[in-house]
Formats: C-alpha cells, structure tokens, sequence
C-alpha cells in the first residue's frame, strides 16, 4: 500500500506520517498546493499512490471572515481540484474536515451524528463543508474525517501553535486569562486522531465518520485543566463568546459522535483529560521523526 500525505508540515501531517503501513510519500506545497490544479495532478500521476490523505487546509478561522476567497480557494475549490486527480488514478481520497460545519442550532445539547444536518455559521465552516461536497461528488473512494479543537506537539503548521501552547504562554505572560466558557466541543490529540485515522483506513470503509477523543468541555475548562496539569497558578477568568469579540462566530455546541467509526471497528479513543495528559508529557519529549523528510518511506511502528 502506498499512501501520499499532503500538508505534513502541520501537526497532523507530521503525527500521521510515521504511524502509516507501508510506503509513505509526503509532500509539501511545493509538489501539491491545492490552488494548483496541475502541479496536484502531475504529482499524483507521477507517484500513483493507493491512497492520498489531505491534511492541508486553510484554518484561519478569523480571518476567513476578511478573505472569503482565499479560504473557498483551498478548502473547496482546492480540494476539488485534489478530488477529481483522485478519481483519474483511482485512489481514494482520505479528507479531514471539521466540526466547524455544524453551529446553526444554537440550542443543541446532543453531539452530531455524521447524519445530521450541517449548519455553519462562518465562513471557514461553510468552506470546509462545500470541500465535503466536492470529495463525495468528485472521488468516489473516499473517506471524509470530521474532528475538533485539534493540538499536537508539533504545534499548528501555518499557525504557529495550537490552543494549549497559546494558554501556557498567556499563563506564564499574564498570570490572568479569559477564556469563553459557552463554547463546549472536544479537544482532540492529533497523535490520537492520527492512529484513529490509521485503524479506520485498514477496515476499508469509505464515506463520512466523526473522529474525537471522548467527553466534552467549554473552552474554560479545558484552559483551567492545562493550567492544572502544568502546575501553574494562573487565574482562569470565564467571559461569553460575545465578550470575547471574535471575528468569527463559533459553534456554541460542537461534540461530534464517534458510535459509526467504533461500529467500523475502530476502537474508542480516550477521554479528552487522558489525552491532554499525555500531550503534557510527550511536549517535552516529541517523538523521534521530527526530520521526516519528503519521499521518505516510515514503516509502521517505526516510532
């Protein structure tokens, strides 16, 4: 089996690559930007892979909101385009969406199943939504993987961070944080989410499945925990979304359910508190594999 994992910069890339079966192609923008149609194709063709996984996305949620066509340029339309070279080789198309394209009820209590109806409130959402249109219309071998609130140790590509190393900072800068507390979803370890994503590609399923650790929490809770974990006497202050003042509009309610991806055989990831306690102690000591360079070739279990 030979995979190509597109975006490998960012922390999910780089936690999926090493734990991978088989031959490992992975590139970057350089051999497959998604606003390149051609450049996808001539790589694609050029490597034949058994299956490409797309972990590149504009995930600029904010400032989606000021730049609309740059962020349907990638996540929709790039993605497409990705969809389509797919389909020409015969490949299947492994795509990470997000929990971002739920948020219109703003009532709901009850985590999303893959088959309720999407409702995005913002700009990002709705790009990343249409993006799950094109893979379904366009690739029929295809696995769409919603997730949520996504950190990893190796911090958030084009970000520069992710939301854990964000409060550690502000921590140790401020002693005061504020941190809405009327948002609740599930943080997720990439390191998780990427050996989800490994045993769900092996049962060969296609189609849409929810990918989370387990339990949720508000924003707030999730910051007081890492403060918790880290042994830091910082001063947790809860405000409102509104408060906050935002760009963006978030979901007020984003737990996805995960039953369809364990009735796959997949098995039930850990609870969210479990996982960010082991993302605490794996920080400080990352896995080998940091210097895994395009076209290397890890085996499983390699790491």
């Amino acid at each position: 089996m030979k995979y190509l994992v597109i975006g490998v910069a960012g922390q999910l890339g780089r936690d999926l690559c090493p734990r991978l079966p088989g031959e490992v192609v992975a590139v970057g923008r350089e051999r497959a930007d998604l606003t390149r149609p051609d450049l996808l194709r001539e790589t694609l063709a050029t490597e034949r892979p058994d299956v490409v996984v797309n972990c590149a996305a504009y995930n600029f949620v904010d400032r989606a909101e000021s730049e609309p066509e740059i962020a349907f340029a990638v996540n929709a339309l790039g993605v497409r385009c990705l969809a389509m070279a797919c389909s020409e080789i015969d490949a299947t198309l492994c795509h990470f969406s997000s929990d971002y394209v739920f948020g219109h009820d703003r009532k709901r209590v009850r985590p999303y199943a893959e088959g309720d109806v999407p409702g995005p409130i913002g700009v990002y959402g709705a790009s990343k939504l249409a993006g799950e249109g094109f893979v379904r219309a366009q690739c029929p071998n295809h696995l769409i993987i919603r997730s949520c609130g996504l950190y990893g140790v190796w911090g958030s590509g084009g970000k520069g961070g992710n939301f854990v190393e964000t409060m550690l900072r502000l921590g140790r800068e401020r002693g005061v944080v504020r941190v809405v507390t009327d948002e609740v979803c599930t943080p997720t370890y990439t390191a998780d989410l990427a050996a989800a994503t490994v045993a769900l590609l092996g049962t060969g399923h296609i189609g849409l499945f929810h990918l989370t650790n387990g339990g949720s929490c508000s924003r707030f809770e999730f910051a007081r925990e890492i403060f918790r974990l880290a042994d830091m006497k910082v001063d947790v202050q809860p405000i409102l979304a509104r408060e906050f003042g935002a760009a963006a509009r978030r979901p007020t309610y984003a737990v996805l359910a995960n039953e369809l991806a364990e009735r796959a055989g997949v098995p039930r990831l850990r609870s969210w508190q479990d996982a960010l306690a082991a993302y605490m102690v794996e920080r400080e000591n990352p896995l080998a594999g940091s210097s895994l360079r395009e076209g290397a070739n890890p085996r499983a279990g390699g790491r």
